[in-house]
C-alpha cells in the first residue's frame, strides 16, 4: 500500500454522510463553475474576476495563476472524499464486507453531494506534471483503500473476484461516473443511487451473499424485491450490508446497513 498523503489542509467532515452548502472561497467557487461550464483552457483569469467581480491583480492576491485554482480545487475535493471514506471505513469496523458497504457508499454519496468538484477529475489532463503527480498520490491513495479491504475479504471468504485490483478500478470508474448523470431532480435520491452501486460493486467483487437477505420466490413475486415499489426503485436495498456473508455453515453475519435516508431530511 502507498504511503499516506497529507490530508492536513481539510477538517474532518461532522459525518461521512451529512452534507452542507459548499464551503469554499468565492474565488474557487466561480472557478470550479467556469472549469465545469467551458474547460479550463476554454476559462481564462480574467473570466474567473469578472464572475466573482473582482480584478485580475485582485485574484492573484490569492492564486499565483489559473493553474493554482485547478490544482487547489482537486486536491480539496480529493482530500475530503478521503476523508469521507475514511470516516466510513473506521465506522465499519474490522469487517471488510460492512468496510466494503460504506466506503462504497461514501465514494458514490460525495460523487452525488459534490457533483461540481467531482466532475473536475476531467481535468486531471490540464494539470502540470509536479500537480498531477500529487493529485495522483491522492487517487491511488484512496484506490488502495478499496482495493486493501476487498483483498481481505477474499482472504476470509466473504469476496471470491479472481482479479481484485481490476475490480476495485472498475468500481472507482462506476463510482466517479455518478458525477456526470446523477440530478438532485431526477427519480433517485443520492441514498438509492448509492445502495444500487453498494450492490453493484457486491457483484462486482463477488460477494455470494443475498444482500437483501430474501428468497429469489420474494424478489420474483415483487415482495420487497428490485422495482416492487413500482417505480424502478429498489424496495429494500437498505438492508444491504445487514444480511453478511455466507460462511462455511452458510449461515449469514450481520454487518452494518447501508441507512436509506428519507428526502425529508435532505
Amino acid at each position: 500500500m502507498s504511503s499516506e498523503p497529507s490530508l492536513a489542509a481539510v477538517a474532518p467532515a461532522q459525518h461521512w454522510r451529512s452534507y452542507g452548502p459548499l464551503d469554499l472561497h468565492p474565488i474557487l467557487l466561480h472557478a470550479m463553475e467556469a472549469f465545469n461550464e467551458h474547460g479550463y483552457h476554454g476559462t481564462s483569469v480574467r473570466d474567473i474576476a469578472t464572475r466573482v467581480g473582482v480584478t485580475v491583480p485582485a485574484l492573484y492576491y490569492h492564486y499565483e495563476n489559473k493553474q493554482a485554482l485547478l490544482t487547489t480545487l482537486l486536491e480539496t475535493s480529493m482530500k475530503d472524499v478521503l476523508d469521507r471514506c475514511r470516516a466510513a471505513a473506521a465506522e465499519a469496523g474490522d469487517d471488510p464486507l460492512p468496510r466494503f458497504c460504506g466506503m462504497v457508499e461514501s465514494i458514490v454519496l460525495y460523487m452525488a453531494n459534490r457533483k461540481g468538484m467531482a466532475f473536475l477529475d476531467t481535468e486531471i489532463r490540464s494539470l502540470e506534471p509536479e500537480n498531477r503527480a500529487r493529485y495522483v498520490a491522492l487517487r491511488d491513495y484512496l484506490q488502495h483503500m478499496l482495493l486493501d479491504t476487498v483483498r481481505a475479504g477474499i482472504r476470509e471468504g466473504a469476496f471470491t473476484t479472481p482479479i481484485p485490483a481490476d475490480a476495485v478500478r472498475a468500481i472507482l470508474i462506476m463510482c466517479q461516473g455518478v458525477a456526470n448523470w446523477y440530478h438532485v431532480d431526477g427519480p433517485l435520491t443520492a441514498e438509492e443511487v448509492a445502495e444500487r452501486h453498494v450492490l453493484l460493486s457486491l457483484g462486482t467483487v463477488g460477494y455470494a451473499g443475498s444482500p437483501f437477505g430474501e428468497s429469489e420466490s420474494d424478489t420474483d413475486t415483487g415482495r420487497g424485491g428490485a422495482d416492487a415499489d413500482g417505480d424502478g426503485r429498489i424496495g429494500r436495498v437498505d438492508r444491504i450490508g445487514r444480511t453478511g456473508r455466507a460462511g462455511r455453515t452458510g449461515r449469514a453475519r450481520q454487518p452494518q446497513a447501508v441507512r436509506r435516508t428519507p428526502r425529508a431530511e435532505r
